[in-house]
């Protein structure tokens, strides 16, 4: 089975670099991938974050699609209920005019950080919180592929600079939500498994599908399914270093919020856990696609057997950088 295998770079905080190093080690990356032969290379958006540090993904794809070659770049996402879709579509038609088919719009309806920080990004008015996202994103879709309806008073905007190149867009989600309206308004789908796996259903494809269909768009609509994954040369040394995400996932659901621990400080922390929180942990472990480079490959293509999609992004957080660059050394194997 013919598979793409893209990546979803959340700029993680690792503990063997300084927070200030984090988005210098996703260039580290993008490059490495790039070279490896990866299809895409999306960062996402996170604020006041202790584990992520892009705030900005349109200047990060900036740069990394400056300092590589062949890979497509783009956001995944920008968190578009914070933004006029004026200027995200003005921001990503520049980075399309700069780097001609290469450049991906994807956006979602999360906030991307606390209520607090959505209320700073909307100051001084009040925030949002979704709920003109639908809105926005036919706006946006109607700056980007220029379809506003004649009457529309945002008509006569031209979106600069003009007769350019324009990005691939794109809809996150993760359980289903938005499925209908991103292919009602022309939005390829990535569907992201590895934030909410159990409500990640095959059936989200196909609601996006008959959407699409219903709205009589002309190009066939993309899929992507985004996973958890962490590669090492065995799965014994790759369930210990998923170990590192996986806490911290358990963490979050319990309301803890504190910097990466280390895979040994995680398997210290599991031994001291009850019984419900060990279940709670191993559940979530589960739900990542962990181990060898043979391991790892046979989920990946019974993942896109079950999804019936041909594109895998993958999303790696491990304690250590060196870690995570091995990770995709060895998930691009499966590629060659």
């Amino acid at each position: 089975m013919s598979i793409k295998l893209s990546v979803v770079d959340q700029t993680p905080v690792h503990g063997s670099h300084s927070k200030k190093e984090a988005p210098f080690l996703s260039v580290e990356l993008a490059k490495l991938c790039d070279e490896l032969g990866f299809y895409r290379y999306w960062v996402a958006e996170h604020h006041d974050s202790v584990h992520f540090a892009n705030p900005c993904p349109e200047i990060l794809v900036a740069h990394l699609a400056s300092v590589t070659k062949r890979i497509r770049v783009g956001s995944g996402g920008v968190m578009l209920s914070h933004y006029s879709p004026l200027k995200v579509a003005e921001c990503f038609s520049l980075l399309s005019t700069l780097f001609p088919g290469r450049i991906d719009l994807g956006v979602g309806r999360a906030p991307g950080g606390s209520g607090l920080t959505s209320s700073a990004l909307a100051y001084p008015h009040q925030a949002d919180s979704g709920r003109h996202y639908v809105d926005q994103a036919q706006l946006l879709e109607g700056f980007i592929h220029d379809t506003l309806d004649n009457n529309h008073p945002y008509k006569k905007i031209h979106v600069l600079p003009e007769k350019g190149d324009i990005p691939e867009l794109w809809m996150l989600g993760s359980s289903g939500g938005s499925a209908g309206l991103a292919g009602q308004l022309g939005y390829n789908i990535a569907l992201a498994r590895f934030i909410d796996p159990d409500n990640c259903h095959p059936d989200i494809f196909l609601q996006h599908e008959k959407a699409w269909q219903e709205a009589g768009h002309e190009m066939p609509a993309k899929r992507m399914l985004a996973i958890a994954c962490i590669c090492a040369e065995t799965g014994q040394e790759a369930k210990l270093r998923a170990g590192t995400a996986v806490y911290r996932k358990f963490a979050s659901q319990i309301g803890q919020r504190e910097d990466f621990l280390t895979p040994e400080q995680v398997q210290d922390r599991y031994r001291r856990l009850s019984v419900s929180e060990q279940a709670m942990f191993d559940q979530i472990q589960a739900s990542y696609t962990i181990g060898s480079v043979a391991q790892c490959q046979d989920e990946i293509e019974s993942l896109a057997r079950h999804f019936k999609t041909d594109e895998i992004s993958t999303v790696t957080v491990t304690y250590s950088q060196a870690e995570r660059l091995d990770s995709y050394r060895l998930l691009s194997n499966i590629i060659r």
